[in-house]
């Protein structure tokens, strides 16, 4: 063994003579292009276009286009789907809110019109207690008139007083009206069971062998005007001007009248100040 064989080379390895010849064989292309440039002179060197292949991205967006698309529709139909929840809700208080106001409505209607019904059964019953009694005091009052006719025949060469004649004609005019009281009113009425204001009048003072004119415009001047203050039973009563006067009624005596009031009460009995006439005329 040499005495140097423990100590290493310092040298680098030999590299395999394909590298070497690979290496050689660049440089040695590398120079000759060099050369070649050189000897052609200054030409113009050309542009060198080199492509760069990026990485294809587009499949991945699509995707995700698609699925943001897909979401914002998803997103629209749920507000669509949410406002017509919101819309049918709406319009189904509103029907519910309706529908019990018509039927308050209607219980409020059927409740006034049976204390109506109450009320009116309740008035008949009344009137007709209040004819019956009326009918009796008629009769009553015929009989007696028949029997005072009957002692004037027997007298016959001695006249009745004026005053007897006023008093006798007033007391049929107030029976007939009183009797009367409970009919209908039905506007142009001239009996028997439905009057109007001056056909009630008329039919009254017709009893007495008066016959007055049909309208109460001719009726309230049909005689002497009178103060409300010296009534007398028989008088006619007025409302509106003498002489266009738009209702007209009987005074009964004790500070009340007969009239065919309107449709709504009938023929009525009624204190002066239930509707306190404007005037009176006396025909007897």
């Amino acid at each position: 063994m040499s005495h140097t064989a423990h100590i290493p080379s310092h040298r680098k390895p030999r590299q395999r003579a394909s590298k070497s010849a690979l290496r050689a064989g660049v440089a040695g292309g590398f120079l000759s292009t060099i050369a070649v440039a050189g000897a052609a002179g200054p030409a113009q060197a050309e542009p060198v276009t080199q492509t760069i292949e990026m990485p294809t991205i587009t499949d991945g967006l699509a995707t995700a286009v698609a699925a943001s698309a897909q979401a914002t529709q998803q997103v629209a139909l749920d507000l669509e789907t949410q406002a017509a929840e919101d819309a049918a809700a709406k319009k189904a208080a509103k029907t519910a809110k309706k529908a019990h106001a018509e039927a308050v409505r209607k219980a409020e209607a059927k409740k006034k019109a049976e204390a109506a019904a109450k009320a009116r059964a309740e008035a008949e019953a009344k009137e007709r207690a209040e004819r019956a009694s009326r009918t009796a005091e008629r009769t009553t009052l015929s009989a007696s008139s028949g029997s005072s006719d009957s002692g004037s025949s027997a007298a016959a060469s001695a006249p009745s007083s004026s005053s007897s004649n006023v008093s006798g004609s007033a007391a049929s005019i107030v029976a007939f009206a009183k009797a009367q009281v409970g009919d209908a009113y039905v506007s142009g009425g001239t009996g028997p069971n439905a009057w109007d204001c001056s056909g009630l009048v008329q039919a009254a003072y017709r009893t007495a062998g008066i016959d007055l004119p049909r309208v109460s415009q001719a009726q309230s001047t049909a005689g002497t005007q009178v103060s409300l203050d010296s009534l007398q039973p028989g008088d006619i009563l007025y409302w509106g001007g003498a002489g266009s006067a738009y209702h007209v009624a009987i005074y009964v005596g004790g500070g009340e009248f007969v009239g065919a009031q309107n449709s709504s009460t009938g023929t009525v009995q009624r204190s002066l100040d239930y509707d306190r006439p404007t005037g009176a005329v006396r025909v007897l």
